[in-house]
């Protein structure tokens, strides 16, 4: 047993900095209907988990990968149209390409930004601590729209700031999280002019893409600043973690340096080249997705003391007039799971964010919601 001089002793060796941060915090949700962390609802097909099955099970687990997973390559590009002549880098989940973005860019000895609309992606933040680079965020601004009220980019705010801190990498995630919101194309190109301005890099984070109505990615070429950084999670591979970086040959190249050679295991390349083949019925699942979120959307709509924001991704960030811990909690007390927002940011102290599910899952958060707040 460690006494506690030994354990104080050997606890110093960890960086201050991080003996002084909370762990990324996962709530248990057995029993409860899980709308917290933006999953697809559906499960694949029994057919095609039948030919999953069959994948895997011929897999040479004794072997490693082959670390240019050239023919998982080749299915994401043609899934997500991405040119020919970019490159492809891979990750264990989008969350460690950002992750390998921040220690591409930071320096010894050198200071280096990393800059974010705010609120956004946590990891944008966490990643660029943990590589000793400084993070800088810019509030979003509430704005009305054609579908209602949104968080959009300030870009003034965001340009000064960019004109000021001279990042080197500037993220825009589209639509972005928790908010929901796509970004207005005026301002997306605003902002990527600053960020060219001064040398930076920008990471579009897509990773709601599949319920969006626009991509970036067809304009790569046309950006050689530009990264579009992509996950397979919220099509309903979530388990696998995989996530995938598209830009500029070059640039790709000298990013893939920091990727560690076998970083995506033979069990999720051969589940995702798998899935692709069938790409049909994740389009069809996103669709569905798509129709659902019209409908609670407008239901939420309804309700006295509720403001659903605009959102393009498979989630709803909701107000309420009520306390929204209130909300949560008895949310949860009704078997319903979703996201507390109170403290993420104090643009969010009134907010929840609420997955899109399942018809039946909808509907049992919307009887929910109704109860508590009748």
């Amino acid at each position: 047993m460690i006494n506690l001089t030994s354990e104080t002793r050997l606890l110093n060796n960890i960086r201050p900095d991080i003996l002084a941060m909370s762990a990324y915090h996962v709530p248990d949700a057995s029993g409860l209907i899980k709308l917290d962390a933006m999953e697809n609802p559906y499960v694949l097909p029994d057919e095609l988990k039948a030919k999953l099955g069959a994948r895997l099970a011929a897999l040479a687990l004794n072997r490693y990968p082959v670390p240019t997973y050239s023919g998982l390559v080749t299915a994401l590009r043609a899934y997500a149209h991405i040119p020919e002549s970019s490159g492809v880098m891979l990750g264990n989940g989008s969350d460690e390409l950002i992750h390998l973005l921040s220690m591409a860019v930071s320096k010894a000895g050198e200071r280096v930004t990393v800059l974010a609309p705010a609120p956004s992606f946590v990891m944008y933040r966490a990643s660029a601590l943990l590589n000793h680079v400084d993070y800088v965020e810019v509030d979003l601004q509430k704005r009305d729209g054609v579908n209602g009220v949104s968080f959009q980019l300030d870009v003034p705010a965001m340009t000064a700031a960019i004109s000021t801190h001279r990042p080197a990498l500037v993220y825009l995630p589209y639509p972005n999280n928790p908010t929901g919101a796509a970004f207005e194309r005026a301002d997306m190109l605003a902002v990527m002019a600053a960020a060219q301005a001064v040398g930076a890099l920008v990471a579009v984070d897509e990773a709601y893409q599949p319920f969006a109505d626009f991509t970036w990615m067809s304009e790569l070429a046309r950006f050689e600043h530009m990264l579009v950084v992509r996950t397979v999670s919220k099509l309903g591979l979530a388990g696998v973690r995989l996530g995938y970086m598209a830009g500029g040959a070059d640039l790709i190249a000298e990013l893939d340096k920091v990727r560690p050679p076998y970083n995506i295991n033979v069990l999720t390349e051969a589940a995702v080249s798998c899935v692709l083949e069938h790409v049909d019925v994740l389009e069809a699942q996103a669709q569905q997705i798509r129709e659902t979120r019209a409908v609670l959307v407008s239901a939420l709509q309804s309700m006295k003391g509720v403001r659903p924001f605009d959102t393009q991704a498979n989630f709803v960030l909701v107000e309420f007039e009520r306390d929204a811990n209130e909300v949560f909690e008895g949310l949860k007390a009704r078997g319903v799971l979703v996201k507390n927002m109170t403290k993420a940011h104090p643009m969010l102290s009134h907010a929840l964010r609420l997955t899109v599910g399942s018809q039946s899952e909808n509907a049992q958060l919307l009887d929910a919601l109704n109860d508590i707040l009748k």
